[in-house]
C-alpha cells in the first residue's frame, strides 16, 4: 500500500552519507543463503504443520489407508504386491510370539509410504494445476469449457475444506520473465512522460544494458528461482523496508479506519474490550487454520505466508539494517494512555480473558491519576527516528529499562487509548475525516508505538483506527484481519443495552502493570510517473508488483476529455485506457510485471559490483502519484443493502515524493468509492483538497459518457456532502512529525 515510498528511496537505502556502500557478500553466498532461508521456512512451516496434525494431509486418512490394508491383509490379499513382505524381512527377528507384530510395523511402514507417495503427487498434480494462468485472460463474466474443467480439477485436488496454510506446497514459483520483454515494457511505460530526445537517450541506455550487463545478471536471477521460492520477496523485504534508515512514521505505515457512520459504543474501555478480544480470536483461528484461504474469484488460491507474521512482531532497529522478530506466542498487550506504559494480560488459567474482563483492565488503566514519569510521555517518539539513530538509542534503553522494553516488544500488538474523539461528525465532514485520518497515519508522533506490527487505536467517543507497518505484510492481510475485528466486535460480541461489553466483571483480575523506565539524559498540470500496486500472491511468498498506470493510451483519454472531444470520441478512448490498465494489472498478477525484475536484476549488479546506468535510471525515478485499492474479502461479514452504515472508509498511506501524492481507495458494493488523499504541508506543489476536487469532477465527466450516467452522476455528486450517506473523500496533508515531538533523550 505504502512500498512506494520504500521503492523509491531504494538507493539512499544501498548508500551512507552520499557514497555508495557496497553489498560485503558475494551474489553466490545470496543466493545460497536465500535458498537456505526459504528452506528453513518450509521446513518449520512443515513441523508446525506436523504438531497441529494437518500435514501432509490428515491423520484420520493415514488411518484409514492402514486400517483398508489391514482388513486386506486379514481377507489374505496383498495390496502391497509382495513389499510388505520385503519389510518384514528386513525388521528384527523378536521370536515367534511376535510375528504379527511384525506383520503391524510392516503394514504400518507400507501404509506410511504409500500415504506420503499419493500426497506428494497430490500436490505435484495440484502445483501444475495452478501454474495455468488462461482464466485470467478471458472476459469477464464469462468462463469457457476448459476453464471450467481445470476449475473442477483444482477443486477435486484441493479437498473439501483446505485449510489457510494448505494450499503452500503446491502454489507455483513466480516466474523470471524475459528480460527484452521487462526492458521493453518498461520503454513502453515511459514513452508518454518523456520527449524524444530523452526517450532516445534511455532507450540507448537500454540497449546497451541488453548487449553488456544483462545476460549475466539474468543467469543470476534464474539461478536464484530455482533455489528459492520467491526469486524476489526477501530481496524486496531487506532492502525496500529493512534497510532503509528513514522514520518508519508516514514512509512505512499506513492506516486502516473504523465504521464510516456507526459507532457501536461510546465507552472507549468496552470498545477497547471487544475489539482486543475479536483481534486475539482471529489470532486463535490463524494458529489453529481455520481462517480460510482466500481464492481468487472464487477459484485461485492465494499465497498465505504473510499471515505469519500479523502477531506477535516487532520491527527491532539496526544501524544498518532491520530485522523482524516474531514470537511464537504472547500473552500480553502492551497500552499506552497519556504518556504511560502499561502490561495488560490477555489470558487468565481458564484462557482467553472475556470482553467484559478486558474492558475492565482497560477502564482500570483510563481512571489512572499517576502522570507520566519524565521523558516517558514522549519516549515512543523514538520508534519515528531515523533507524541508526533509534538502534543506537534503544542499546542505551535495553541496559536500564531491560524488562519494560521486552513487555513492549513482546506484545501481541501495541494498544493506544487516546485522548482525543475522532471520526466523521454532521457539523464538517470533511474536516473531521481530515482529522481521523491524521491521527491514524501520524498521531501526535509520541503516541504510537511504530515497531510493532500494527496499533490498535480507541479514540476517547469509542471510535476505533488501525496503524500498520509495511515490512512484515501487505495491505490486504492486515485487511482480512480488520473487517474480521469489525464484524466480530460489533455483530458476534455485540454490546449491552448500557453500552459495557456483555458479561460481567471478574473482580479476582490482577490490575495491569505499570511499566517503569529508567531514561538517561541523552540524545501538477502534468503527467508523471504513477505507481499503483498489484498483489503477486498467486505464486509462493509473492507479494506485490507495480502497475505503470500512466499509459500513452490513458493519457491520449485525458487529453480528449481536456480538449473537449465528443463523446464518442472519449468512450473510446477510455475503453482503451481500461483494456491497457487491465492488460497490465493481469500481467503483473502472473508474475509479467517488469519492476521487481529490474530491481532484482539492480541487487545482482550490486553483489557483482557491475555499474549499469539503466538500472540506476530506472530505480531513481521519483514516484510522484502512488495509488493502491484496499480489497473487500470478507463480503458475507457485512450486510450494506440493510445495513448500509455499518461501511468503513478503508484506510491511506503516505505520499512516496515530498512533492507528490498517496492515493488509496476502496469500493463498497455497488455504488460507494471512498478516497484517501495524503500530501505533504511543506511542498508548495501539492494539495490534497484541491486534487479531491479534481478527481470528484473527473468521475462525473467519465459518469456523462456512459448511459447510465445520470444514476453515476447522482451517487458521485454525494461525494462530500454532509447527508448522502453513500460516499465520502478524505483528504490529509501530513508531515513526518517525529522530529518535532521527540524528547532530548
Amino acid at each position: 500500500m505504502g512500498e512506494a515510498h520504500q521503492a523509491s528511496g531504494l538507493l539512499s537505502s544501498l548508500s551512507s552519507d552520499g557514497s555508495e556502500v557496497e553489498l560485503s557478500s558475494t551474489v553466490w553466498q545470496e543466493i545460497y543463503l536465500s535458498g537456505l532461508r526459504s528452506w528453513k521456512r518450509h521446513l518449520w512451516r512443515f513441523w508446525s504443520d506436523f504438531l497441529t496434525g494437518v500435514v501432509p494431509a490428515s491423520p484420520l486418512s493415514w488411518l484409514f489407508l492402514f486400517s483398508a490394508i489391514q482388513l486386506a491383509w486379514f481377507l489374505q490379499l496383498d495390496p502391497s504386491l509382495g513389499l510388505m513382505e520385503k519389510i518384514k524381512e528386513l525388521l528384527p527377528d523378536w521370536g515367534g510370539q511376535h510375528h504379527r507384530l511384525r506383520g503391524v510395523l510392516a503394514a504400518a511402514l507400507f501404509a506410511s509410504c504409500l500415504w506420503g507417495a499419493l500426497i506428494f503427487t497430490l500436490h505435484v498434480a495440484l502445483r501444475l494445476l495452478l501454474s495455468h494462468h488462461g482464466w485470467l485472460l478471458e472476459p469477464h463474466g464469462t468462463m469457457s469449457s476448459p476453464t471450467k474443467t481445470w476449475l473442477a480439477l483444482v477443486r477435486i485436488f484441493s479437498g473439501r475444506r483446505p485449510m489457510l496454510f494448505g494450499f503452500q506446497r503446491s502454489l507455483p514459483r513466480l516466474p523470471v520473465p524475459a528480460v527484452q520483454d521487462s526492458v521493453r515494457k518498461y520503454l513502453e511505460s515511459v514513452r508518454p512522460l518523456l520527449r524524444d530526445d530523452a526517450f532516445d537517450c534511455a532507450a540507448a541506455l537500454a540497449h546497451d544494458f541488453l548487449r553488456l550487463q544483462a545476460p549475466l545478471l539474468q543467469f543470476y536471477l534464474r539461478l536464484k528461482s530455482w533455489c528459492a521460492s520467491n526469486y524476489v520477496s526477501d530481496w524486496w523485504e531487506e532492502f525496500v523496508y529493512l534497510r532503509s534508515r528513514n522514520s518508519l512514521l508516514v514512509n512505512s505505515t499506513f492506516y486502516m479506519m473504523d465504521f464510516l457512520y456507526v459507532t457501536p459504543t461510546p465507552l472507549q474501555a468496552a470498545r477497547a474490550g471487544n475489539a482486543v478480544h475479536a483481534l486475539l480470536l482471529y489470532r486463535h483461528r490463524l494458529n489453529r487454520q481455520e481462517i480460510p484461504p482466500i481464492l481468487l474469484m472464487g477459484m485461485r488460491p492465494l499465497c498465505s505466508a504473510q499471515y505469519e507474521r500479523i502477531f506477535n512482531t516487532t520491527r527491532i532497529p539496526g544501524v544498518e539494517k532491520d530485522h523482524l522478530r516474531h514470537l511464537q506466542d504472547s500473552r500480553h498487550v502492551a497500552v499506552f494512555h497519556r504518556g504511560r506504559f502499561f502490561r495488560v494480560g490477555t489470558h487468565s488459567q481458564n484462557g482467553l480473558l472475556s470482553p467484559r474482563a478486558l474492558e475492565q483492565q482497560f477502564q482500570w488503566i483510563l481512571d489512572d491519576p499517576s502522570p507520566a514519569c519524565p521523558h516517558e510521555e514522549h519516549l515512543a517518539a523514538l520508534t519515528t527516528a531515523p533507524r541508526s539513530m533509534w538502534a543506537q538509542v534503544r542499546e542505551s534503553l535495553k541496559t536500564h529499562a531491560t524488562s519494560a522494553l521486552e513487555a513492549v516488544e513482546g506484545a501481541a500488538f501495541f494498544v493506544s487509548l487516546d485522548s482525543e474523539p475522532a471520526g466523521l461528525t454532521k457539523e464538517d465532514p470533511a474536516a473531521s475525516l481530515d482529522a481521523y485520518a491524521h491521527a491514524l497515519l501520524a498521531g501526535r508522533g509520541h503516541d504510537r508505538w511504530l515497531d510493532k506490527s500494527f496499533t490498535l487505536i480507541i479514540f476517547s467517543n469509542g471510535k476505533l483506527g488501525l496503524s500498520v507497518e509495511h515490512s512484515w505484510a501487505d495491505c490486504p492481510i492486515s485487511g482480512h484481519m480488520w473487517e474480521f475485528t469489525l464484524a466480530t466486535e460489533c455483530f458476534h460480541l455485540g454490546y449491552a443495552a448500557d453500552g459495557h461489553c456483555k458479561g460481567h466483571p471478574d473482580p479476582t483480575l490482577p490490575h495491569p502493570q505499570r511499566l517503569q523506565w529508567d531514561l538517561t539524559e541523552q540524545d501538477r498540470g502534468q503527467f508523471c510517473l504513477t505507481y499503483e500496486s498489484a498483489m503477486t500472491r498467486l505464486f509462493l511468498e509473492g507479494r506485490t508488483e507495480t502497475v505503470r498506470s500512466c499509459t500513452r493510451e490513458a493519457c491520449h483519454f485525458v487529453r480528449a476529455m481536456e480538449d473537449k472531444k465528443t463523446d464518442q470520441q472519449c468512450l473510446a478512448l477510455f475503453r482503451m485506457a481500461v483494456d491497457k490498465h487491465q492488460a497490465l494489472l493481469k500481467a503483473a498478477m502472473s508474475g509479467q510485471g517488469i519492476d521487481r525484475h529490474l530491481f532484482a536484476l539492480y541487487i545482482v549488479s550490486r553483489f557483482l559490483h557491475l555499474q549499469s546506468p539503466f538500472l540506476t535510471q530506472v530505480q531513481s525515478q521519483q514516484w510522484l502519484l502512488s495509488a493502491s485499492q484496499i480489497p473487500v474479502q470478507q463480503t458475507h461479514l457485512f450486510d450494506i443493502h440493510n445495513y448500509p452504515d455499518y461501511v468503513s472508509s478503508g484506510g491511506g498511506f503516505g505520499p512516496a515524493d515530498d512533492h507528490g501524492y498517496g492515493i488509496s481507495y476502496i469500493f463498497m458494493g455497488e455504488d460507494m468509492i471512498t478516497f484517501h488523499i495524503s500530501s505533504k504541508k511543506s511542498s508548495r506543489k501539492t494539495d490534497s483538497h484541491r486534487l479531491g476536487q479534481h478527481i470528484k469532477d473527473a468521475l462525473l465527466d467519465v459518469a456523462s459518457l456512459f448511459q447510465a450516467g445520470q444514476h453515476l452522476k447522482h451517487q458521485f455528486r454525494s461525494l462530500g456532502e454532509e447527508d448522502s450517506g453513500h460516499s465520502h473523500g478524505s483528504s490529509l496533508s501530513s508531515d513526518t512529525v517525529g522530529s518535532k515531538a521527540s524528547p532530548n533523550f
